[in-house]
């Protein structure tokens, strides 16, 4: 999970980044945001890579989402096929989990080669 060392940039700097973790021998993956509906905290487009120890900078969301995008991220560093991830939440279900709104967000994860 997150190391806590998160943080946002733009997409061409985090692709800067990413391949220099790649040139230092770190295994990279890069999620990004491809469609949204209804409320979401990041826009299509928006980036997140992380490297196999756990290195994050940018964003896809936030809490559960994230930490699920990581998850998945590692799986695809250590060999599975990339991975189209889609999170939704009723309004209904958002109140209950603490949320002001529903929406759907879907991430595409794949290793940065």
């Amino acid at each position: 999970m997150a190391d806590g060392n998160m943080t946002t940039g733009k997409a061409e700097d985090l692709l800067a980044e990413a391949a220099r973790w790649r040139d230092e021998g770190h295994k990279v993956a890069l999620a990004t945001v491809v469609a949204t509906w209804g409320s979401s905290p990041r826009p299509v487009g928006s980036q997140l890579i992380v490297d196999d120890t756990l290195r994050l900078q940018g964003s896809v969301s936030g809490g559960c989402i994230e930490g699920a995008v990581v998850h998945e991220a590692q799986a695809i560093m250590a060999g599975a096929p990339p991975k189209l991830l889609e999170f939704g939440v009723t309004d209904e279900q958002a109140w209950d989990v603490g949320l002001a709104c529903g929406g759907t967000v879907k991430v595409f994860v794949e290793n940065v080669e």
